[in-house]
This record gives C-alpha cells, structure tokens and sequence, in this order.
C-alpha cells in the first residue's frame, strides 16, 4: 500500500458537517479546533463532568464550534445531537489515567452502554462514518509484563486470548468489534485509533505526566512515584494524536483499527526527573508500590499508522514535555493543588481549586465525556 502525505486535508473537511462527542475534554479540544482549521463545519457536545468549556469557549464565542452540553447516555439526546452529522468523532467516555481507570472499574464499565448507543444512533441517523477514540489498554497485559522484551505492540496481537487492561480496556475492545461488526453487517463506514498515553496542554492530573508536573509544581517531598518507576510508556504529544485521527477520519473506512504512539521507551522515573529538572527543583524519591501502575512494558508500533495513512509522530518527548510545563505553569496555582492533589490524581470532574466541573458528581455517576 502506497505512503500518503501524512497531512490532513482541508479539502476533504471544508464544509463537512462534524460532531466531537467529549469535544470540551482534553484531546477532544484539541480535536476540535485542528477540524475547525481545516474547515468543518464543528459540532461539540459534552456533558461538562470532566470537561471544560473554556477549552473551546473562543471558539463557540466565534461561531466557528456549535455546542450543545447534553448526556450521551439519554438516548434522545444523543439522536439530536448527532442529526445531520457526516461524520462523528467519538471521544466521548468514562476515562481517565491510572489513577482513575483502576480505580473506577464500575464507572469504565459503563462505556459499554455508552458506546453502543452513540453507534447503534450513528447508523439510524446516516451518520457516513464513526471514528472511534479507542485505547492501547486494549493489548493483552500478558505481553506487557517483561521489560526485557523490546517489544512493539501491532495492530494484530490485540487477538484472543482477550486480556485487555481492566474493565476501560475490555469497553474499549468491545467498542472496537462492535464497530467493525457495523461495518461488515450494515455497511456503516467506521477506524479505531488506539491511543497511547496522550499528554499535552488541557491536560489533567490523573494522567501521568501532569500528575508529576504538580507534584513538581508544590514542591512535594519526597516526590511520590507510583510503583517502582521502571515501568516504561510512550508518551504521545496530543497534536500528534489529533493529526492521526483525522487522518484516519480520511482514509480508514472498514471499520479496522490503527495505532496512534510513539517507539520512545521513557521510564517513568526518567520522565520524573526532567520534569523536576524543568521546575528547578531536586527532590527525594518515594516509590509507591502500593498505588496503580498498570503494564512495565507498553509501547507501539505506528507502522499501520505510516503505511496507510503516511502518519507518524512529530514531537519527541523532550520538546512535548517542555511545552505542556510551560502551559502548565501558566494554568495552575501551586497554593490551590496542594488543596486537593490526591483527589485531582484518582478522579474526574475536579478543578484544582477543588470544585467539581459539571453538576454530576463523578464518584457517584460516571461522566459521558
């Protein structure tokens, strides 16, 4: 199969009617705005429990993005919402970071229903094509646990035996086979991009490295790692996750899946010391074997990605993580995270000034976005 150019096209989007569902959260805006450069016509809807609209409130102010706050999970809004739409990018979940995904198992359950409503009103509204925000958790953990094993996860070894990463990985799989059933039963035009731990600015404190960030941030000492910092990850800077899934939004129709991730091996006690090296600051280390830690061994191939959609990353960790610092240091107030760290590092829909973002309390219903 021949390279493409790599770059998304404004002359496929210009005018294109498109919905962002979990369009206010952080990658779902990044999302929004680089469809909005390129010319589509943009519809977000998020229920706020997590995500913000201040993400993408110039935007709305401007015109340029309709938004609509509503539950994916009522199952008439979901078929308003989505009238009209050519193509619909779903982002929408019960997600989250380490700290929340092993610890909410219930709440990323509900991605079941979830999913399979957004599809199942996708298909009955003639949405031409869904483009499914799915997740490396879907690779069996079996593989992931030597780190002496250079391995690349493909595209293919997400095959039984099923072991995908708690009950976010198993939705997210689900997710997956059900869209590619859609298309092979009813014609319905559908990718799956797997994304490999995505981080950025608009980022949130239950995700690794802007976990580490704050404790840099406050000054916590000793700085605590959960597990025993070895695990190894590929970061993904989030413009480069956004390029790939609308890359796959244009040539990715049998309802297959792609990996979006870097081949960078960074441990997690590497990427702790640049980011205190950044904040200027040395502390002591305290390794908590105790906490969530999820695989030692995680990163991707991109070579589908390359072949078929002529994709790769473009930003080395190095230059991601000094841009999502400086952002953060731009948004964050060390006095306020100190409030309330160890709920923004487990939970969803909390400000670091310790209000919640959306009236849905996120510990007692998951969020839809």
């Amino acid at each position: 199969m021949s390279i493409r150019s790599g770059i998304p096209t404004s002359a496929f989007w210009a005018g294109r009617p498109v919905v962002v569902t979990g369009g206010a959260s952080f990658i779902g805006s990044h999302l929004a705005d680089a469809l909005v450069a390129l010319g589509a016509r943009v519809t977000v809807v998020d229920n706020l429990s997590s995500g913000l609209l201040e993400n993408i409130a110039d935007q709305v102010a401007s015109g340029a993005i309709t938004f609509h706050e509503a539950d994916l999970r009522d199952a008439a809004a979901t078929e308003r919402v989505l009238a009209g739409a050519d193509t619909v990018f779903h982002l929408a979940a019960a997600h989250g970071g380490r700290g929340y995904v092993d610890l909410h198992q219930a709440a990323c359950a509900e991605n079941l229903y979830l999913d399979g409503l957004v599809f199942r009103t996708a298909l009955k509204s003639g949405v031409r094509k869904v483009v499914y925000a799915s997740s490396g958790c879907i690779y069996p953990l079996h593989l992931q646990g030597d780190l002496s094993v250079d391995l690349l996860l493909t595209e293919d070894l997400a095959g039984p035996p099923y072991d995908a990463d708690g009950m976010y990985g198993h939705a997210k799989l689900m997710g997956e086979l059900t869209l590619r059933a859609m298309h092979q039963e009813y014609g319905l035009k559908a990718a799956s991009c797997r994304y490999f731990t995505v981080y950025g600015p608009r980022g949130i404190e239950n995700h690794a490295v802007i976990a580490m960030m704050a404790r840099a941030l406050i000054r916590q000492n000793p700085f605590e790692i959960w597990g025993d910092g070895t695990q190894v990850r590929n970061w993904t800077y989030v413009d480069d996750i956004v390029s790939g899934t609308i890359l796959a939004g244009e040539h990715i129709d049998d309802g297959s899946a792609v990996n979006l991730g870097t081949t960078e091996r960074i441990t997690v006690l590497e990427a702790a010391h640049m980011i205190c090296e950044m904040a200027g600051y040395q502390p002591e280390f305290a390794f908590r074997t105790d906490m969530p830690t999820g695989p030692v061994n995680r990163i991707a191939s991109f070579e589908r990605a390359a072949d078929i959609l002529g994709w790769q990353p473009g930003t080395l960790f190095a230059e991601g993580v000094r841009k999502t610092f400086d952002w953060y240091l731009a948004h964050r107030d060390p006095a306020l995270l100190a409030q309330n760290l160890d709920q923004l590092l487990t939970e969803r829909g909390v400000t670091p000034g310790g209000a919640s973002t959306g009236d849905i309390a996120p510990d007692t219903v998951p969020a839809a976005v």
